[in-house]
């Protein structure tokens, strides 16, 4: 509920405060006095567009604060996913400076206008003569037969497990999507995962066969080379081990003189025996290489698969190659699963449809129950409003398909004269007849249906009498289930207030503004009295105000 409303330099407005009652708050005033700039310092809060001709004085910022309790409401998620500190107690605030520049806080944080109209609908809803748009709404409509029919449960049941529903046949949608692409994707994959498996290749396979080629290419050079080698050391006329042998002779004559040359003879006799073993390693590895122009050929082809893969892949090792050839396989497998996964969601979506069909059929059953009712309550409080052929039906029509509030359309009927034809509401009533049309329906299913503050402008216009008095009883009722506020020039609506502002124009020195102050006792006596007769009130006015009073 709205607390605390604080204009400052606003319209004709220099400063103002009001504080609103928990039951209902009457504002009345003269033509012009500014109850309307009161909803349009209102509006901001409620995230309409600023102007800077609103501002009262052009060299200084308006600001318009409101201040609502929130703790039945509900809004700690809302809260949650802007970013914004929760706290029972909302203060709303929008400034506007003398440069046009506009901005909103929400606790003191700053806010976006769609955030601020996000707001409003669970805080305010603003009922204007001519701004019926919640009986026009099929959503509207609906909500409130399900709060008659005390859906809420049952209906929030259903909402949670269609949203799952919903989520699932997505995710079925896409796998059936996917599963369609998946017949081309999966033959290249196929394609290309039989070249790997043709290839069969093995890590560090790569730089083996580089190394075969290398020796297979230089093979009758390396054998002719390591063959000379061996002859030159071992066999020739004039061999290296040989002389080397003749050398060793010669420093072993003198090893038993010189103790140091006998050192160096041990020495060179292991050098001499290193080069005969040198030798006969060459000998055996010439003996054993051979040119072999086949294998070659196969290491060739080999290396040349390898690096057509590599280059075809943008790949640079066997190991990379081989972590390729996986994935490929991983994927086939998936592809392979996904007939499986797409089986099972089929049947875990009809399943779902089938249990929300049968919970739709159940909220239908219970709307179904307190149509003819809602529709006989209505007309009988319509005609205590001076409507008295105004008829009210409820069209309820299956849905080939659950939607989101169960499988129902719902839409309200209306005629509201004698004979007339039954017509979507739209396109049928006036706004005088629309305004009490909505506060009998809202009225009826007022301690069912989470309503915020509840303000109506002038609602009871063109009506008078015992008429308005009634309406002014609905109004009372609406308020013991909720905050409301009503604008009104009725005396028989306004004696059925909890607290009584008083909106006036009073002459400053320079200009006009206007102000607002919540009445007395006597007051309130004195101001229903103008309303009954003139200003100033005769005596009998007098007397029927506080009669009017003493009926409350």
């Amino acid at each position: 509920m709205i607390k605390k409303l604080h204009i400052r330099n606003y319209a004709i407005i220099d400063h103002l405060e009001m504080d609103f009652s928990k039951g209902l708050t009457i504002i009345t005033g003269e033509t012009g006095a500014g109850k309307s700039i009161l909803l349009g310092a209102l509006g901001l809060i409620m995230g309409q567009r600023a102007d800077t001709k609103a501002l009262y004085r052009t060299d200084e910022k308006c600001f318009v604060e409101a201040v609502f309790d929130i703790k039945h409401y509900d809004l700690q998620e809302f809260f949650q996913e802007h970013d914004l500190d929760y706290d029972h107690e909302l203060v709303i605030r929008r400034e506007i400076t003398p440069a046009g520049k506009s901005r909103a806080f929400v606790n003191d944080s700053p806010a976006t206008l769609d955030v601020l109209q996000s707001f409003s609908g669970a805080l305010i809803d603003l009922h204007q003569q001519f701004d019926t748009r919640d009986i026009h709404n099929v959503s509207f409509q609906l909500r409130l037969l399900d709060a008659l029919a005390d859906n809420k449960a049952l209906l929030a049941q259903y909402k949670s497990e269609f949203k799952s529903w919903q989520t699932a046949c997505r995710r079925l949608a896409d796998l059936e999507r996917r599963n369609a692409d998946s017949v081309r994707e999966s033959e290249f994959l196929q394609f290309q995962l039989e070249e790997f498996t043709a290839a069969a290749l093995s890590d560090g396979e790569q730089e083996q066969l580089e190394q075969e080629l290398a020796l297979l290419t230089n093979a009758e050079e390396i054998k002719r080379t390591l063959s000379a080698s061996c002859h030159y050391l071992l066999e020739s006329d004039q061999a290296v081990i040989t002389q080397l042998r003749e050398v060793g002779i010669s420093l072993n004559t003198f090893r038993r003189i010189n103790p140091q040359i006998g050192v160096l003879a041990e020495r060179f006799e292991l050098s001499i025996n290193e080069v005969q073993d040198i030798a006969r390693e060459l000998e055996r590895i010439a003996d054993g290489t051979e040119y072999d122009p086949i294998r070659l050929q196969e290491v060739q082809q080999r290396l040349d698969l390898i690096y057509r893969l590599q280059n075809k892949h943008r790949l640079a090792t066997v190991s990379e190659l081989m972590a390729l050839q996986e994935e490929l396989q991983n994927k086939l497998r998936a592809f392979a699963n996904l007939d499986e996964e797409i089986a099972a969601l089929q049947q875990q979506t009809a399943a779902a449809r089938q249990h929300l069909t049968q919970q739709a059929q159940r909220l239908r059953e219970r709307r179904l129950a307190v149509i003819q009712d809602f529709e006989a309550e209505v007309t009988r409080m319509l005609g205590q409003l001076s409507m008295e052929h105004a008829a009210l039906k409820v069209q309820c029509d299956p849905l080939p398909e659950p939607g989101p509030t169960g499988q129902d359309e719902v839409n309200f009927l209306f005629a509201a004269n004698k004979g007339g034809r039954l017509q979507l509401i739209k396109d049928v009533a006036s706004g005088g007849e629309l305004s009490r049309l909505t506060l009998v329906a809202k009225s009826l299913v007022a301690a069912a249906i989470p309503l915020p503050t509840l303000i109506f402008d002038e609602i009871d216009s063109g009506i008078s009498g015992d008429v308005a008095l009634r309406m002014g009883n609905i109004l009372r009722r609406l308020s013991n289930q909720h905050q409301v506020v009503a604008i009104t020039h009725s005396p028989q609506v306004t004696s059925k207030a909890d607290a009584h502002y008083f909106v006036y124009k009073k002459d400053m020195d320079d200009r006009t503004v206007t102000n607002v102050r919540l009445l007395n006792e006597e007051e309130r006596i004195r101001s229903i009295a103008v309303m009954l007769s003139s200003n100033p009130p005769s005596e009998s006015a007098l007397q029927n105000a506080r009669e009017l009073l003493l009926t409350t």
